[in-house]
């Protein structure tokens, strides 16, 4: 592999290291220092609202100026953001400083993924857009793989205050990684006249291709059911696992490695494989939900793990299938603003499935918010797969 390619998946791996760091930690610390299921829940929406409101205007940034330089204040506010972070924990004490880190530094992400997603067909052009989303999640689930164990790891040596000291150093490292990509090899990037405002005139353009694409309504409609069951189960698995079932935070650390693990497969396979967009799209939506009815129906640790595998595994693929529909159909000029704008759509359940729990957990139980989600997701794939055949129908009738 050439230098300069090693070099950029080395820092995407490095910063989704960093990142599912914290993933991992929020919602556990919390459980562990509450042992409510409804609080964690509550700070699993603090934390990943404010990265998901962000897309529209960090999608309009990256098409305003460099995403190489907007990937570079990401890497570095996050890794001061952690040292400020700890810093205030030694001054005023409390939990709640994790949770605003983590909020902080999901905006701070969502700033270096969307700079990633406009630099990607630019860097590797002699793959096929679907190979190079491939490759660059294997490198991104890598983080996810470690990520837990070393979380896990970490906690069991220092203080999570300590731990976020570390995750401010892997990214350092991460952006010491992206300069040496980018001496290493020149990206030249197609630059195109913008608006000077990056508010209301990136947002009309945006919702100005969402309402006439047809096939970014299907896309965004069936993200969101996708996303229903991805928010549910980011918010309940550790309160599941180290609670419900009773297992300790490394049989949680190993569930999560072995979800990552079991996509890094999935993803091999792909980066090799030449499937049709639609057979990736609706396999991934139904075994997706497959695994989210069986985690809301497992009456042990093992048929869970079996489901937590299935939604975890098959998420990447529909995301595969997602982003490279959308790189097909949105004109180059207006890629990141509306990319922006339909990730924030797309993700806006997952943090509503936090708040869901953190409302209906206790009168209701976790299994059956889960069951009550996968039943919504089951209606959203029945209504668009209806709609999609009834519009071949017509083009045929047409024909």
């Amino acid at each position: 592999m050439r230098k300069d390619y090693l070099a950029f998946f080395v820092s995407l791996f490095l910063s989704r290291l960093a990142d599912q760091i914290l993933l991992f930690i929020v919602p556990l610390i919390v459980f562990q220092t509450t042992q409510s299921v409804s609080w964690a829940g509550l700070a699993f929406f603090v934390e990943s609202l404010p990265r998901y409101l962000a897309f529209p205007v960090c999608g309009a940034l990256c098409d305003k100026f460099s995403p190489v330089r907007i990937l570079h204040i990401s890497q570095v506010y996050r890794a001061l953001a952690c040292v400020v972070a700890v810093a205030l924990y030694g001054l005023f004490d409390g939990i709640y400083w994790i949770v605003a880190l983590s909020a902080l530094c999901g905006v701070l992400t969502t700033q270096g993924i969307m700079a990633r997603e406009v630099l990607l067909p630019h860097i590797f052009k002699q793959y096929t857009y679907a190979k190079t989303l491939s490759y660059s999640q294997i490198a991104d689930q890598s983080g996810l793989v470690l990520g837990p164990l070393v979380a896990a790891l970490m906690l069991e040596v220092w203080a999570w205050h300590l731990v976020v000291l570390g995750v401010a150093g892997l990214f350092v490292l991460a952006d010491v990684a992206m300069r040496v990509w980018q001496r290493a090899g020149a990206v030249e990037l197609e630059s195109f006249e913008q608006h000077r405002d990056i508010w209301w005139q990136p947002l009309r353009i945006a919702f100005g291709h969402i309402r006439t694409l047809v096939e970014l309504k299907r896309i965004i409609t069936l993200a969101v059911g996708v996303n229903l069951i991805i928010g549910v189960t980011l918010a309940t698995s550790a309160a599941l696992v180290t609670g419900h079932f009773a297992a300790g935070k490394d049989t949680y650390a190993v569930l999560q490695a072995a979800g990552a693990a079991v996509t890094i497969a999935i993803l091999f396979y792909l980066a090799r494989a030449a499937l049709p967009l639609k057979l990736l799209g609706g396999l991934s939506y139904v075994m997706i939900g497959a695994g989210a009815l069986i985690t809301a129906i497992s009456p042990n640790l093992w048929a869970y793990t079996l489901g937590f595998l299935l939604i975890t595994g098959f998420d990447k693929m529909f995301n595969v299938y997602l982003r490279s529909t959308r790189q097909r159909v949105i004109p180059v000029q207006d890629f990141g603003k509306t990319v922006g704008v339909i990730t924030l759509l797309n993700n806006l359940s997952q943090p509503l499935a936090g708040l869901l729990i953190s409302v209906l957990a206790a009168p209701l139980g976790t299994q059956t918010v889960i069951l009550l989600l996968t039943g919504i997701t089951a209606l959203i794939g029945i209504a668009v797969a209806s709609g999609w055949h009834a519009t071949v129908k017509a083009e045929l009738d047409i024909g």
